[in-house]
């Protein structure tokens, strides 16, 4: 397990998916499951446009987390080849990607789309990334689920 290839970072570099594939790509895989965030310019539900967001981070306790996400699918999902956790920051506007989940295998149905899946997810929960949406009626931080515990 300790060959297979792992990516996990705060980034303010634009994401390159041929890039992030290719380093977790190996002569045996044969699947991948990769899940992009991008950016709205509208919320068709709510009437509502964005001119862009803010992303922030504490860069060590995300990576730090975000490791733990990867730990986590490596346990639940020991099939799994190379793991991609790239969250972008800075200033992202409409139609840019923000997030790369990405997960390889050998075959498809070795749980590499429920791992990518259990990625995002997860990193939606506990890894601490705040984002501020602003747009033609204002701005907004936009709360996420994750509240730092004691010693964290």
């Amino acid at each position: 397990m300790a060959d297979f290839p792992l990516i996990f970072q705060i980034t303010e570099d634009v994401l390159d998916i041929n890039d992030l594939l290719a380093q977790i790509t190996l002569p045996s895989t044969g699947a991948a499951a990769i899940f992009a965030g991008i950016v709205r310019g509208e919320t068709a539900r709510e009437n509502r446009a964005t001119s862009y967001l803010e992303y922030e981070a504490y860069k060590p306790m995300a990576e730090a987390k975000m490791k733990q996400v990867a730990d986590e699918i490596r346990e639940r999902w020991p099939s799994v080849e190379g793991i991609v956790i790239v969250q972008r920051i800075g200033k992202l506007t409409p139609q840019t990607p923000t997030v790369i989940i990405a997960c390889t295998a050998a075959h498809r149905d070795t749980g590499v789309f429920d791992a990518a899946h259990y990625g995002i997810d997860r990193l939606k929960e506990i890894v601490p990334v705040w984002k501020k949406e602003v747009g033609p009626n204002g701005q907004e931080w936009i709360e996420g689920h994750y509240q730092p515990g004691p010693g964290e």
